[in-house]
């Protein structure tokens, strides 16, 4: 049951990033000023991966964790930054410059993640306490 919830929860995050990810591809092309599409999907996939994962291991430690959860929530969004700095950064910043279309191709995606990620989870901390108070 944990797993099932966990992956249609997931399927969530993805269907909106997918969403997002046109909007956001449309938009640069609209500007012509795109960034590689690699690295877009790069982005977006980085970002989904983890938020998928985050969503997994709130949903196993609920019942070991119950109290602490929200940390768990933090610790994983910083854990979306160090992601960020290893992976992305290093690629984005080459040429000592980090431009804003850089930036937002990295940041728009986090948001949007972090974003439906917290509206999951809430709803899933609330109905844990409320299972819990009957």
């Amino acid at each position: 049951m944990i797993l099932k919830n966990s992956i249609i929860k997931c399927f969530i995050v993805v269907g909106v990033a997918t969403v997002t990810f046109f909007i956001h591809l449309l938009v640069n092309n609209t500007i012509n000023q795109s960034v590689e599409t690699n690295q877009l999907i790069y982005s977006y996939c980085i970002n989904v991966l983890l938020a998928c994962s985050a969503i997994l291991l709130l949903f196993l430690l609920k019942k070991k964790l119950k109290d602490q959860l929200g940390f768990v929530f933090l610790g994983a969004s910083m854990l979306k930054f160090v992601f960020f700095f290893l992976l992305l950064y290093p690629e984005y910043n080459s040429d000592g410059n980090l431009t804003r279309l850089e930036f937002f191709t990295f940041f728009i995606p986090y948001v949007v993640c972090l974003i439906t990620e917290g509206i999951i989870l809430s709803k899933f901390l609330n109905d844990l306490d409320n299972f819990s108070s009957l």
